[in-house]
């Protein structure tokens, strides 16, 4: 975590609303084209990316309280651990308190938020990284999370993805106009992390 990100985003932030949905995460998270996505899903909450080039659960807590915090997010997406692969190597449940620990800081400052931990990819099913999803997918359950599995590289089609959307959201509630678009949290995962997959 680098002094100049942390100044970087608290200049963003006077510029945000409070109350949207967070992606906290950390290496190619800090590139997801968030204005475009939420634009082509019809999000109406703010989609804000505060990602770290290389953010370790050991950091987490505080970068969390210095840019994510003043948000005051309806929803955060997590996905960290790339970082932690030495960490998780040499003290796998010092990685899993570390994780409790952002999760309850989390709920501390906002006990409705919704949260979503997101696995790492795994596209050449390396044991490793498995055996990091299959914590994170624990602590997830544990911690009463939505888990996001993107592991495994999946075949997503952006204009079906937003045509489908756009049905159910129109049609199974009954209006011509949905009165409010909350994605369940495993939709929001897929379109924010799977779409250049």
């Amino acid at each position: 975590m680098k002094e100049n990100e942390i100044i970087q985003y608290r200049m963003l932030n006077k510029l945000a609303e409070q109350g949207g949905i967070v992606i906290f995460g950390s290496v190619e998270d800090k590139h997801i084209p968030t204005g475009e996505l939420r634009q082509a899903f019809a999000l109406e909450s703010k989609v804000y990316n505060r990602s770290f080039e290389s953010l370790s659960i050991n950091d987490a807590v505080d970068a969390y309280d210095k840019v994510v915090a003043p948000l005051l997010p309806e929803t955060v997406l997590l996905h960290l651990g790339e970082a932690d692969r030495e960490l998780f190597k040499a003290e796998p449940m010092e990685f899993d308190n570390r994780y409790r620990e952002l999760i309850a800081y989390i709920r501390k400052q906002n006990k409705n938020c919704r949260i979503a931990v997101v696995s790492l990819r795994n596209y050449d099913n390396d044991p490793e990284i498995a055996e990091i999803n299959r914590h994170l997918k624990f602590i997830a359950d544990s911690e009463r999370c939505e888990f996001g599995d993107i592991s495994a590289k999946k075949v997503w089609n952006p204009i079906t993805t937003i045509n489908a959307a756009s049905f159910e959201l129109v049609y199974s509630f009954g209006f011509g106009q949905p009165l409010k678009n909350k994605y369940p949290l495993y939709d929001l995962v897929k379109i924010m992390f799977c779409y250049n997959s």
